[in-house]
């Protein structure tokens, strides 16, 4: 497929797509929906009726039913109207749309991304994102070196230019880049250890919208692909846990399937605590009360807590504060001193990051 360019703001997306010979004579609504697969067909025709989508060149009023021609040119625009918006028992959510920064020069930029902004532009997510943010503050291309879940917070490393976008890239692809992760759990076995390392195999069984569950196997299996994350506990009580999570691998969901095969599925998490029908009534605004009942939060309690790697030669540990969410749930339903939980997890990270560099 085709993409002659995009461009992105926090108010609107445009895109133009090329009509390539073997799509010759497909209907617009059909050529889109090669494009736009998380919009539903009916949000598609709405968007040409509403002359959001236009055939270069090709004068009149186009119609979900007209006819392509091959290089065609296509332009797609959709502005900002609401549809990112976040609800929690049917009321609108106050929710952070800046990205602190936490470090940043003329190669990359190192923020505390907000729970509820995506890394990048991807399905209905195309404005409240990180890069999306930076483009439009430094008018350039903002690239994306590696995600958070949209509900993840944290700290998040972005790209100002390719050449670092691509150094950086390789860094976490040669596992380079030391990663640290709080999460907030609820206890389903009593006998949870200290220290332990996860090692269940993880891979999606499913096709369609199920798709985004992910399956756990044995670590003998050869089903799912290797993945592994340390746990060490930070502090419990009968209900919750708090702990810190290392990945060794960076597959999808990986520390909340982790954490839920092992006892302590994350506070808020709608799939792994829920169920996939849970998931979709919440993406679909039909919670139940008992929904929101057992999930406490709005979003699944994991915070990107650190980034640890070496840039222009220096080592050195990126690390954020706890977000204002997590820590207003913490002081309103745990017995924690939180001046105590931070300095465990500072000396934590100080442990774990050194034996990082040691085992090098």
């Amino acid at each position: 497929m085709a993409v002659l360019k995009k461009e992105f703001s926090i108010k609107h997306y445009m895109a133009e797509y090329y009509v390539e010979e073997s799509q010759e004579g497909l209907r617009l609504d059909q050529f889109l929906k090669e494009y736009l697969p998380s919009f539903s067909r009916e949000q598609i025709k709405s968007n040409i009726k509403n002359k959001n989508v236009i055939i270069i060149g090709r004068p009149g009023n186009h119609k979900p039913n007209t006819t392509l021609h091959y290089k065609d040119k296509i332009r797609f625009t959709i502005h900002e109207d609401g549809h990112e918006d976040e609800y929690w028992r049917n009321e609108l959510l106050k929710i952070n749309r800046v990205p602190d920064v936490i470090f940043e020069d003329e190669n990359i930029i190192i923020c505390l991304k907000p729970a509820f902004m995506a890394a990048h532009p991807t399905g209905r997510h195309l404005f409240n994102c990180a890069t999306v943010y930076f483009e439009h503050i430094h008018k350039k291309t903002v690239h994306s070196i590696h995600r958070l879940d949209r509900e993840t917070s944290g700290v998040i490393l972005l790209g100002k230019n390719p050449h670092y976008a691509n150094i950086l890239t390789s860094l976490f692809e040669e596992n380079r880049v030391k990663k640290c992760y709080f999460l907030i759990g609820i206890k389903i076995d009593q006998n949870i250890k200290d220290k332990l390392i996860a090692n269940e195999r993880l891979g999606s069984v499913k096709t369609g919208l199920e798709r985004v569950y992910i399956n756990n196997f044995p670590p003998e299996s050869t089903s799912g692909k290797h993945a592994q994350t340390k746990f060490i506990k930070l502090w419990e009580d009968d209900t919750y846990i708090l702990s810190l999570a290392l990945p060794k691998t960076g597959r999808q969901h990986q520390i909340r399937v982790h954490a839920m095969v092992h006892g302590f599925p994350l506070l808020g998490d709608k799939l792994y605590l829920g169920s996939f029908k849970m998931f979709q009534r919440f993406k679909d605004n039909i919670a139940e009360p008992s929904d929101f009942d057992l999930m406490q939060i709005p979003r699944h309690a994991l915070h990107a807590i650190a980034l640890n790697f070496e840039y222009l030669g220096v080592n050195k540990t990126y690390q954020s504060k706890l977000p204002e969410d997590l820590q207003t749930w913490m002081n309103n339903h745990l017995t924690i001193d939180q001046t105590e939980l931070n300095k465990k997890i500072k000396e934590v990270l100080e442990i774990e990051f050194k034996s990082y560099e040691h085992n090098k």
